[in-house]
């Protein structure tokens, strides 16, 4: 795992650590030294905690006129025991809402295990961005995590599934991938209402 660094492409468009409005402004990072685990498996420096122990993330882009961000995780996605939604929730995603970021699109590929609890925290999210008009998509995310996601009922609050995780969005620029993301969404909605 500690080879698997955050998506470095558009590092010349968005760095969090620089962006005043981030909850990761004016971090610094130690490129020598890894000091992140999760379990017993050191991770690469680049990623950034919020307080849990087996979750990290690199929020790899914001646009504030579009308002939405792309945010990368690694590690287990663990509700039982570590309430990872709660510290997602309240250290990072609300400072972006305070941003009027209404999009939030997380890059799921190195999410490796998800333990559900309740499902409060995800009905928040979902209740404030849909008073905007917003959403949540997941994109990535491995089979056997969806399978869990969709059990615990987290498709009710987070667009998730085969359509999203088709979506090639190395390829893209921040721009591109939201832009599939809206095309996706909408072509999903007009299916099901015929």
């Amino acid at each position: 795992m500690q080879d698997i660094e955050p998506f470095f492409r558009w590092r010349d468009q968005y760095v969090a650590s620089e962006d005043p409005h981030s909850p990761f402004y004016r971090r610094q990072y130690n490129e020598f030294e890894y000091t992140h685990a999760i379990y017993n498996y050191y991770i690469h420096p680049q990623w950034d905690e919020f307080d849990s122990s087996t979750l990290y993330l690199k929020i790899l882009f914001v646009d504030y006129a579009e308002q939405f961000a792309i945010i990368e995780l690694i590690g287990e996605w663990n509700d039982a025991i570590q309430n990872d939604i709660m510290y997602l929730k309240r250290n990072v995603i609300e400072k972006l809402l305070r941003s009027e970021i209404k999009y939030f699109i997380l890059i799921m590929d190195n999410v490796y295990n998800f333990h559900s609890s309740d499902d409060c925290y995800y009905e928040e999210w979902q209740e404030e961005l849909s008073e905007e008009g917003g959403w949540i998509v997941m994109l990535g995310t491995l089979e056997h995590v969806e399978e869990e996601m969709v059990q615990a009922g987290l498709q009710h609050y987070i667009h998730l599934g085969k359509n999203f995780n088709a979506i090639e969005w190395r390829r893209l620029d921040p721009v591109g991938v939201f832009a599939i993301v809206e095309k996706t969404l909408h072509s999903q909605s007009r299916r099901l209402r015929y």
